[in-house]
């Protein structure tokens, strides 16, 4: 398979684990196809980089694949060498699914990033390692889309396996809603394919049960006809506006929000001197004087409006604005919460708390985001469809930028966190795990020093009815928990 080339998947070898044991890394690289990193290989710390830097941990192997034959390989030299695996797509996962310490990394970063688009039966290939820019601009020549990501430098791989929104979701769905089938090496070696008609019942857990069941080489999506640009952009207002803000929303989501319409409400600070300010990011699948007019509400705020940087753009450009506030490389920490429905006194309190929080903490970069989209596409898919759980919740969600990688800064971006996430949902009984693509503490079975740190509690309220679904799934295709970096699902019993 060439670089970047997707397609067909590769022919597996034989299943059957203890036919080609692997006892030492010649013989791993005498079977494999890409290239294979150790630490004292030249290009090692940069087989190690996320965009999290926090979350980079020392593996022991680095496998780079080329296919399936490859990814096998990996997993016969993990299983007899003991090495614990993770999987990295994109790299981009804030809890660190896609690294371990002392493991051993399948990486699909380099080889299996390519995307064919298929415009004749509207479907995208896309290789596990792609990135949400390159299924945007190849779509984009073909004036189809799929809902993907908010950030263009997001992988595809952990976004679609843990459920998937994104701007186009009030008309199109989840990301998983448009996914028509994967391939995947599961943990036995063999490479199978999923979807509706074969093997169904991993095509169920794939969709929102994240990377618990195998590594996916290749996404297939459905595609929509899209010839004409969008209206989207940043409107940046004064810290005052946020309750007159909050209750356009409100009436926005009482009234029913558009399917072709899409705000985000940040509370950050920006600019020399870290001015406070509220961000209203605005998108709108239509021409710029429909998006005006729909968003006349929040347009029409005054002197309330320091800047207003929205535009008529194609679509594929909508998800590159936000790159530059999310560069890789730096330490971040995420945690996000379901709300009911919007709330203008909540959100007043959290910007309070959040302008308060900066000013004690100026080395830090404090926001917390409001995301509001429409929610009857989602909702329509029957529960239990899919392993993702929906429900009529907005999402929101708490970042921190911070300096030092400490287990002390550590503990006191947790903290901060905690109190705006407590702020927003009122400190609701149960566990509110909101987002799971969000939450940088992630339930795995291995933490950084390689103990147990899997939290059941949090992934039965993540999954809710569907988890002993997933239990059973989990028992039948990775009984030894093989794949155990994001929300682990333990097998049933």
């Amino acid at each position: 398979m060439s670089v970047g080339a997707v397609g067909p998947p590769m022919p597996s070898a034989s299943s059957d684990v203890s036919q080609s044991p692997m006892s030492d890394i010649v013989s791993f690289e005498k079977a494999f196809h890409g290239e294979i990193v150790t630490p004292s290989h030249p290009s090692y710390a940069e087989s190690l980089a996320r965009w999290a830097a926090n979350s980079q941990r020392n593996a022991a192997v680095v496998a780079f694949v080329k296919d399936t034959d490859d990814v096998r390989a990996a997993l016969l030299y993990a299983k007899a060498q003991n090495l614990r695996i993770a999987v990295r797509g994109g790299g981009h996962n804030p809890a660190g699914a896609s690294s371990i310490e002392g493991g051993l990394v399948i990486d699909l970063s380099r080889y299996l990033t390519g995307v064919r688009v298929d415009d004749g039966a509207r479907l995208a290939y896309a290789g596990g390692g792609a990135l949400w820019g390159t299924v945007n601009d190849e779509c984009a020549k073909y004036g189809l889309v799929t809902p993907g990501g908010t950030v263009s430098h997001t992988g595809i791989g952990g976004l679609t396996l843990g459920g998937g929104f994104g701007f186009l979701s009030g008309q199109y769905g989840l990301v998983i809603d448009n996914l028509q089938q994967a391939t995947v090496v599961l943990a036995s070696g063999d490479t199978v394919t999923a979807s509706e008609s074969e093997n169904p019942d991993l095509f169920w857990g794939l969709r929102g049960g994240g990377s618990n069941f195998g590594v996916v080489t290749e996404f297939v999506y459905r595609l929509h006809p899209h010839p004409g640009p969008v209206f989207a952009g940043l409107l940046i207002l004064q810290p005052d506006a946020m309750e007159q803000v909050m209750g356009i929303v409100e009436k926005k989501w009482e009234a029913g929000m558009s399917p072709k319409e899409t705000y985000q409400i940040m509370v950050a600070t920006g600019g020399p001197g870290r001015v406070p300010c509220i961000g209203v990011f605005l998108f709108w699948d239509g021409l710029e004087a429909e998006g005006r007019e729909n968003f006349k509400g929040f347009l029409d705020l005054g002197t309330l409006i320091i800047a207003d940087m929205c535009k008529q753009m194609p679509y594929s450009a909508v998800n590159t604005l936000q790159n530059e506030s999310v560069p890789h490389g730096r330490n971040y920490y995420l945690k996000s919460v379901f709300l009911p429905r919007p709330s203008p006194a909540v959100a007043v309190a959290v910007r309070d708390a959040v302008f308060a929080l900066q000013k004690a903490h100026s080395d830090m970069d404090i926001a917390f985001i409001f995301e509001n989209w429409s929610l009857e596409k989602i909702c329509s898919v029957p529960t239990g469809t899919t392993a993702y759980q929906r429900s009529r919740a907005l999402s929101t969600l708490a970042s921190i930028t911070y300096l030092n990688d400490t287990p002390d800064e550590l503990a006191k971006v947790r903290a901060i966190v905690d109190t705006l996430v407590g702020i927003a949902s009122g400190h609701a009984g149960g566990e509110n795990v909101g987002y799971a693509n969000y939450n940088s503490d992630a339930p795995s079975m291995i933490d950084p020093n390689g103990d147990t740190q899997i939290s059941a509690i949090q992934t039965e309220a993540l999954f809710g009815g569907n988890h002993a679904r997933l239990r059973e799934l989990k028992k039948e295709y990775d009984p030894d928990m093989v794949f155990s970096k994001w929300f682990a699902i333990r097998p049933a019993v």
